[in-house]
């Protein structure tokens, strides 16, 4: 019997929050094509992956708290720690978050999503037959 993922890492992974097998989204995450699609329902269990209509507002406010933190230290660090003028540092911060805008969306789902829908220790041990 396989050993079933923990929270932290079904949430990095973006898995399923009710099996941790299936994965929120259909691509990788710097799959150019589908970036931002998830299928309807988890291929292992059928957790519907948008239980009304609106789910995701709260992925939102997640999504901008974690961009926000990370360019006050990512500023902090690249002025203050390495130096740089204002003008380079936000030019190097639009770069970094140009390439991780994916991500940040796709990780305040997953934390949005397993906030919300619970793991089933009994479904996850059905899914593996």
């Amino acid at each position: 019997m396989a050993k079933t993922k923990g929270i932290v890492q079904s949430i990095l992974q973006m898995k399923c929050p009710r099996c941790r097998k299936g994965n929120l989204f259909e691509t990788t995450t710097f799959s150019f094509q589908k970036s931002f699609d998830m299928p309807k329902r988890c291929n292992k269990c059928n957790q519907n992956y948008e239980p009304e209509p609106g789910f995701y507002y709260g992925a939102m406010f997640i999504s901008y708290t974690i961009s926000g933190f990370f360019c006050l230290g990512t500023l902090g660090l690249l002025i203050l720690g390495f130096d740089f003028s204002i003008g380079g540092a936000f030019a190097i911060l639009l770069l970094i978050l140009a390439i991780l805008f994916v991500w940040f969306y796709r990780i305040s789902r997953s934390l949005w999503i397993h906030t919300i829908i619970r793991f089933n220790e009994q479904i996850a041990k059905e899914t593996e037959e």
